[in-house]
């Protein structure tokens, strides 16, 4: 049966373009009204153009997230636009990467406002609609690799990331009792960034001259598009995922994920507690022997017929 989302009411923040955009389409092509954001009138109109076209119905709030001002106008934008407000989409987001050396505090600080502030803010007000109104909404919060594992260049980014899947376990905890789910969803998949890395220089030629990524890029490394991504968003969205919370799902091209939450992975007891030199003693050899890994593994070695050459 189709998923369906008639007489449902989204919000998609940062969906002018690339992932938000396929999101706030998918989003209305199963039947939801939405609510575009972003900073750039213009690519914000694009997208409300294309749902339009295309029989939905969308209309958009220009402003930056971060703000309780910003997140309660995009609420108070869906009820009165649409009515009603049943699904919140948070993937506004912006990129300050530099190595911890490098990076500045207004580096630093304008990423966690975006990122990890507007997310918050856009939920606390998504949330006390949902509860004042008995709505059984959907919260769904864009995390990254980066926020799982870590990234060279990229701690403000990393800090936000691993923090909005914390909140979400939070508000998955909060939010049960009044039938609100919380999730997480974890995108690997092409974008403006994607298109600079020789590595992916096949799947982008497949992509812009509209030919199917090759299945090494889909399958081998769970790398797509942002339509890939598109349909977890829309299920989580949907009634059919009801009980579904609390959860990091990772998607892209044709993989999806389900990320552990963090757990102890071994324990010791020493009678007494534990001093530096019984931990010497005793554990520095099996530590040592035990390290998790930090960071994406190395990406495998492209096959031959897909690899190119700098100058290409």
């Amino acid at each position: 049966m189709p998923i369906s989302l008639t007489g449902k009411v989204a919000i998609v923040t940062g969906s002018g373009g690339g992932l938000g955009a396929a999101y706030a389409k998918a989003l209305a092509a199963a039947g939801a009204a939405v609510v575009i954001n972003d900073v750039s009138a213009e690519a914000a109109a694009a997208t409300v153009a294309a749902i339009e076209s295309a029989g939905g119905r969308a209309t958009a709030v220009i402003a930056p997230v971060g703000s309780a001002e910003v997140a309660q106008q995009l609420v108070d934008t869906a009820v009165a636009a649409f009515g009603r407000l049943d699904i919140l989409v948070t993937n506004a987001g912006i990129l300050r990467d530099k190595s911890l050396l490098k990076m500045t505090d207004e580096d630093f600080d304008a990423v966690i406002g975006v990122h990890l502030r507007g997310t918050f803010t856009c939920v606390r007000a998504a949330a006390t609609y949902f509860k004042e109104h008995e709505v059984a909404g959907r919260i769904i919060a864009i995390g990254s690799p980066t926020g799982q594992r870590g990234n060279f260049g990229q701690t403000n980014y990393a800090a936000a990331k691993a923090g909005i899947v914390g909140m979400i376990r939070t508000w998955a905890i909060e939010l049960k009792k009044a039938g609100i789910t919380a999730n997480a969803v974890i995108p690997v998949a092409a974008t403006a960034m994607t298109r600079t890395i020789p590595y992916f220089a096949a799947a982008v030629e497949a992509g812009e001259a509209g030919q199917a990524m090759p299945a090494f890029f889909r399958h081998d490394l769970g790398f797509g598009t942002p339509e890939d991504v598109a349909g977890l968003i829309v299920w989580l969205a949907s009634a059919q995922a009801q009980g579904i919370t609390g959860q990091a799902i990772g998607v892209g091209g044709d993989r999806i994920q389900l990320w552990s939450h963090p757990e102890a992975i071994t324990a010791w007891y020493h009678d007494g507690g534990w001093d530096a030199e019984a931990i010497e003693t005793e554990l520095g050899g099996e530590l040592h022997g035990r390290l998790q890994p930090v960071g994406e593994a190395p990406w495998p070695e492209l096959p031959a017929e897909l690899q190119r050459s700098p100058q290409a």
